[in-house]
């Protein structure tokens, strides 16, 4: 049998891709590094971008189509499954729903040459950002003109704890993003759009993957589509490896938050209530049926 030469294509687009991703975003490494919020090309009005990837489903990571307000099937089914009534129906919806994940687009100084970069964080840094920026002390750091660099310290895990910190520090005086106005203009018109690197999989794609992940089928269609596999691709590498975590996975933000039931001295609103008879998978896969047929 001849070696198929269209699937070894395939498979180079898929790591030539993931590396493209790699460079379009940023990651500290242990220590300080200074840097500068750049105006994002595609909303003026906000450098922040809030994206909400899925984790876990398949064993691997999916940009969740409620980042852009539209529907998506996995939320819909945790929606249902909450709904089912007992615990571990609960819990673990509340896996499958997405998580935030904020970016803005950055220079890091004495990287200027490799243009701007995503840098990804949590909601620690994130909201530390947003304060610096509602200060009328500090204003808009990532002004071109008259903007200010920050500085992120970035520390291993210390004293047995699994994550690293990240520190900011924004520095005293306001600076140019560069000396020169036409560098300037190129960092400012030369980004990607977010939606470049992780790509939003459509509904059916999405559906499809959530059945064949409830029905314990963790194998991929031989005719998964180029926008799935590319999605794949970056999620295992960029989604994880390239975001800075600042708290655990689990603890980041989810879509909306769950309205507040009728006050209980318990921590979920069926603690009070007699224990629930487990759904079997028979009942997980007929949910699944009721809600999508």
């Amino acid at each position: 049998m001849s070696t198929n030469i269209d699937a070894i294509r395939a498979r180079l687009n898929k790591l030539q891709g993931t590396q493209k991703t790699a460079d379009s975003l940023w990651k500290p490494s242990v220590g300080k590094h200074q840097l500068r919020l750049v105006p994002y090309k595609f909303n003026k009005e906000i450098p922040f971008i809030e994206l909400y990837f899925h984790y876990n489903i398949n064993n691997k990571s999916y940009l969740s189509p409620a980042s852009f307000g539209r529907p998506d099937p996995i939320v819909e089914f945790a929606d249902k499954l909450k709904r089912m009534g007992g615990k571990e129906d609960y819990r673990e919806a509340k896996k499958m729903e997405p998580k935030l994940r904020t970016f803005v687009p950055v220079i890091v100084r004495g990287l200027e040459h490799e243009g701007v970069k995503f840098w990804g964080f949590g909601k620690t840094v994130y909201q530390e950002l947003l304060g610096y920026f509602a200060d009328p002390d500090y204003g808009d750091l990532s002004h071109p003109l008259n903007g200010r660099d920050i500085v992120v310290d970035y520390t291993a895990p210390e004293g047995g704890a699994s994550y690293p910190t990240t520190t900011i520090r924004v520095k005293p005086n306001s600076t140019k993003l560069h000396d020169d106005n036409d560098k300037i203009k190129e960092l400012l018109e030369n980004q990607k759009d977010i939606t470049s690197i992780y790509s939003e999989l459509s509904y059916d794609e999405l559906k499809k993957i959530l059945e064949n992940w409830l029905s314990g089928n963790t194998t991929e269609d031989t005719e998964t589509s180029t926008t799935q596999e590319t999605v794949v691709a970056k999620s295992e590498q960029s989604v994880s490896d390239s975001f800075d975590f600042d708290s655990k996975p689990h603890q980041l933000d989810e879509v909306a938050e769950t309205p507040k039931a009728k006050q209980s001295t318990s921590d979920l609103p069926w603690d009070d209530e007699k224990p629930a008879v487990a759904k079997t998978t028979q009942q997980v896969a007929d949910a699944f049926e009721d809600l999508f047929k």
